[in-house]
């Protein structure tokens, strides 16, 4: 989100939401929320920020000292913990419905939620507000269904058949029948994928060879119950994962940015746009299928931004994997880019987001104090440099970084020297 003309926005971070994953699957989703503080990044002001995360005094000076946003113009709103529970209800459960109330009396206020899920558009129905970029809180609540489907697994296979986009061999099918499906393309490949129908960020994921299925029993995780939906797939042989993320608007759907994933294992390490050269090939077909699935969306009623992921075969062949129909982990990353270098001579700029583990604990003040010493940390005035965009990690090891510059061979030196600096392992 980067509308400097859009009314004051209650920003919503729920990332405890039945849209990625189900909610029974507590510990992953308390994992994600962690990450609530990069929400500090949208804040204009006028604003505020309704978030499951603290947010220190130090990481609010850093925050505004970048973007210039004083913070006695913005408001942030913490829920404590309420267990797995969408956020709107740790609101009520916290007795914070009143102090919420107060900042969504601004005339023309409306909610950003992180994920536009059927518990945000009910609060923001209780709040009498819009859920932005609808018009009215109705057309938000319009479009929960294709919203919910698409961000299933086998809701997006069946969609990306239609729109003609090229998919993995697979089965789409209920836990009982998972074992089946698997000895099936077994018969035909030699490596299997075995997904959870709801899940992101690889939760749930197996790879599996013909030798892990000999005997009897797939032991699966238990995401989804007894009687999940589950797909199968053929596996892939990886270069790159890559994804595009796009946005619906009232004139349209256009492509925001593309760009590689990092991952371990199925899971989301980080991230660097624009696509590197091994797979810069594959941008064009890339945005098609965005442009293809945007407008399947827009049919259906959904508006803002949306994500679709993609693997790119040692062949050079891209491959359709899913879509996230959402704010996703590069989504706000990528307003804080276009928003920090706005004003310096680096257009469009290149940037990466990472995380690392520090050999040693340290705080946000020392974490910046040793990159301004080595000149890493981000200059405004250049339009490069590192930020710490998370905040300091309550462990004061696990940090969150991004990196920022003209030319995607420096985001790698920076990187490289921001690992150095931080000692990172």
């Amino acid at each position: 989100m980067n509308e400097p003309d859009a009314g004051p926005l209650l920003l919503f971070a729920n990332f405890l939401s039945d849209l990625a994953v189900d909610l029974e699957e507590g510990q992953v989703l308390a994992q994600w929320a962690q990450q609530a503080p990069r929400k500090a990044w949208l804040l204009r002001a006028g604003d505020a920020l309704v978030t499951p995360g603290s947010l220190s005094e130090e990481f609010r000076r850093y925050v505004s000292d970048l973007t210039g946003v004083a913070r006695e113009r913005t408001a942030v709103i913490e829920v404590p913990p309420a267990g797995a529970v969408p956020l709107a209800r740790a609101v009520r459960e916290a007795g914070l419905m009143d102090r919420v109330a107060a900042h969504a009396r601004q005339p023309g206020t409306a909610l950003l939620p992180t994920a536009p899920d059927a518990s945000a558009v009910a609060f923001a129905r209780d709040l009498g507000l819009t859920v932005h970029p609808y018009a009215t809180v109705d057309e938000a609540a319009a479009a929960l269904p294709v919203t919910m489907l698409l961000n299933t697994k086998a809701g997006f296979r069946e969609a990306a058949a239609r729109l003609g986009m090229r998919l993995p061999e697979g089965r789409v099918c209920r836990r009982p029948e998972v074992e089946g499906a698997v000895r099936q393309l077994l018969e035909q490949h030699e490596r299997v994928v075995v997904k959870p129908d709801r899940s992101a960020g690889g939760h749930g994921m197996r790879f599996l060879s013909r030798q892990d299925v000999r005997g009897s029993g797939l032991a699966l995780e238990s995401v989804g119950g007894p009687q999940g939906t589950w797909v199968v797939e053929e596996y892939v042989p990886v270069a790159e994962s890559v994804s595009i993320q796009m946005e619906n608007t009232l004139s349209g759907t256009k492509a925001l940015f593309s760009g590689a994933m990092r991952t371990e294992h199925g899971s989301f390490t980080g991230y660097a746009s624009p696509l590197p050269p091994s797979c810069a090939h594959v941008a064009g077909e890339l945005e098609e299928w965005g442009l293809k699935l945007g407008r399947h969306l827009a049919d259906h009623g959904h508006l803002g931004p949306f994500g679709l992921d993609a693997l790119v075969d040692t062949d050079g062949v891209p491959y359709a994997g899913e879509t996230n129909v959402r704010r996703t982990a590069t989504t706000t990353p990528h307003a804080m880019v276009t928003r920090l270098t706005a004003s310096a001579a680096v257009a469009p700029p290149a940037w990466s987001v990472s995380k690392g583990r520090t050999r040693t604990a340290f705080g946000l003040a020392d974490a910046l104090d040793r990159l301004r010493a080595h000149r890493i940390a981000f200059d405004p005035e250049r339009g490069e440099g590192a930020v710490l965009y998370a905040g300091a990690p309550q462990d004061g090891h696990s940090w969150r970084y991004a990196v920022i510059a003209a030319h995607p061979d420096e985001v790698s030196e920076w990187e490289r020297s921001l690992v150095e600096v931080l000692g990172i392992k």
